[in-house]
């Protein structure tokens, strides 16, 4: 190979890579589903299956310090959203579309800017999902069992 190829066949490489896009990589932001279901399918167990690190995916895409636990027949997490999610009201209605995105089958039967209800199941063996403002900043998604 002449000398002079070598630098033309490196410029003509990186001139090829600057025009094709990007290279697809895994996406890191954080995914909700996954905690919903979890936390959806323990309902029947009385949620005993679950550590308080289990309901914190579902905040992750709007805040950072979910706290979580277990209860008697419910689950429940608080957390602070971010400011880039706008204001309370907002968040809970981003939230609130996560849920019917990821859980489909749940009934969104109350939509207010107070407060989103959602349920899965027979009445008599019922989840219920509830997204609510927790004082000025906060939001608290309760989860419980019947």
């Amino acid at each position: 190979m002449k000398p002079y190829r070598l630098p033309a066949l490196a410029l003509a490489a990186a001139s090829l890579g600057a025009l094709l896009p990007c290279s697809a990589s895994a996406d890191d932001s954080p995914r909700p589903c996954a905690a919903l279901k979890r936390i959806v399918t323990a309902a029947p167990d009385g949620f005993a299956s679950l550590s308080p690190d289990d309901g914190k995916g579902v905040a992750q895409p709007y805040g950072d310090d979910a706290q979580c636990a277990a209860a008697h027949r419910s689950f429940q997490c608080t957390w602070t959203p971010h400011q880039a999610a706008g204001s309370n009201t907002d968040a809970l209605e981003a939230v609130a579309a996560d849920i019917a995105s990821c859980l489909p089958d749940a009934t969104h039967d109350q939509n207010s800017p107070g407060r989103q209800h959602f349920f899965l199941g027979a009445k008599n063996h019922r989840t219920e999902i509830t997204l609510t403002p927790a004082g000025a900043n906060r939001l608290r998604l309760v989860v419980s069992g019947r």
